[in-house]
């Protein structure tokens, strides 16, 4: 380790570009790390509180929430527990009098029902009748206030937003909350139909036969473009991971070669190899720890300058892992020019 420090410290810049194309593949994966796990966030908020175990839905929708519905005939065969509760869904933009017009998810409930009596407010109060509404705060970002009326698409009368609650986005989507008459107006039903889907905080739950249980995770995998999503970041992290073994590798090996002298000099001294490659691998764990270090500080820079609209997030567990694979694949990396130190001759590369 000293005969490692020593050496970068004597070669300040050779080293330097060194950490900075660290600084820079670790910079980028963490931001594509961040905006993965953020868009996943915006995907699945509002299910991610309601704590889900279950969704029902018509067994004909394809797992669908917007192609589901549930007659009132189906909801009559029907007990609803503590744990279960409605849910209608609709597709709708927001218009209001000098504010921008949003796309909004707006998801029906049941007052009594748990996602209603679990829903917590940033400001405002519940739905109390079918002209009322609780938005996310993304609607208090583009100016909306409580109080303020709203037209859904083109249905007659406005809704009062009443209330705001925070992290209530569906498929990006932020979300409004109102009742199931609401749901039925702004869907275009008539009371014939009782809602889009039964969502449970139980693994299981009895339906009768024209509906299908699923579980949350199946539900949200079918989400429109959430697992494309997510499959094409990780592969861009993959490849990413990818090119950082291939550029450390040849980094190091050019600095091997150039080595090659000095580390044929050390072991006419009787120095051994063991002792050679450790240094070797000593000083590609500390390159690779300072590029990650300078490459997370940056990460938290851009952060505090993105404008709030941007989904970046952040997971320790998600963190934790990025960092480990780019640093393991820094130490692999490493081992690639060892076979060079390994095999090195003291006569052939001096006297040569």
């Amino acid at each position: 380790m000293f005969l490692a420090l020593k050496e970068i410290r004597h070669e300040k810049l050779r080293y330097g570009l060194i950490i900075g194309m660290i600084l820079l593949i670790s910079y980028l994966v963490y931001v594509l790390s961040g905006l993965a796990y953020g868009l996943a966030q915006q995907n699945t908020q509002a299910i991610d509180s309601w704590q889900a175990q279950s969704v029902a839905l018509d067994k004909d929708a394809n797992v669908s929430l917007s192609q589901s519905l549930i007659t009132a005939d189906t909801a009559d065969k029907m007990t609803l527990k503590r744990s279960q509760a409605y849910l209608g869904q609709a597709g709708v933009v927001a218009k209001a009098s000098q504010r921008p017009n949003l796309s909004a998810q707006f998801l029906g409930l049941q007052p009594q029902q748990f996602i209603s009596r679990n829903l917590t407010l940033t400001a405002g109060h519940k739905a109390r009748n079918d002209r009322q509404i609780v938005a996310d705060t993304a609607f208090q970002q583009q100016g909306y206030k409580l109080g303020d009326r709203v037209t859904l698409n083109s249905v007659d009368g406005k809704y009062t937003i009443v209330g705001f609650t925070k992290n209530a986005k569906l498929s990006v989507a932020p979300v409004v909350y109102g009742t199931l008459g609401a749901w039925r107006t702004l869907r275009g039903v008539t009371p014939a139909f009782k809602a889009s889907a039964v969502v449970s905080q139980r693994a299981h739950q009895a339906v009768p036969s024209p509906l299908k249980t699923y579980s949350t995770q199946t539900f949200i995998n079918k989400l429109p473009g959430y697992s494309a999503q997510n499959t094409t970041f990780t592969f861009m992290i993959g490849f990413l991971m990818i090119i950082a073994v291939v550029v450390i590798a040849v980094f190091l090996y050019i600095l091997t070669m150039q080595k090659l002298p000095n580390y044929a000099v050390l072991r006419a001294q009787g120095i051994p190899s063991k002792f050679l490659v450790s240094t070797t691998l000593s000083q590609a764990f500390i390159l690779v720890v300072g590029g990650l270090v300078l490459g997370a500080l940056l990460t938290v820079a851009t952060m505090r300058i993105l404008p709030l609209g941007v989904p970046i997030s952040f997971n320790l567990p998600l963190l934790a892992g990025v960092t480990g694979g780019i640093l393991l694949t820094g130490i692999l990396g490493a081992l690639i020019p060892v076979k060079l130190i390994l095999k090195v001759d003291p006569v052939t590369v001096i006297g040569g």
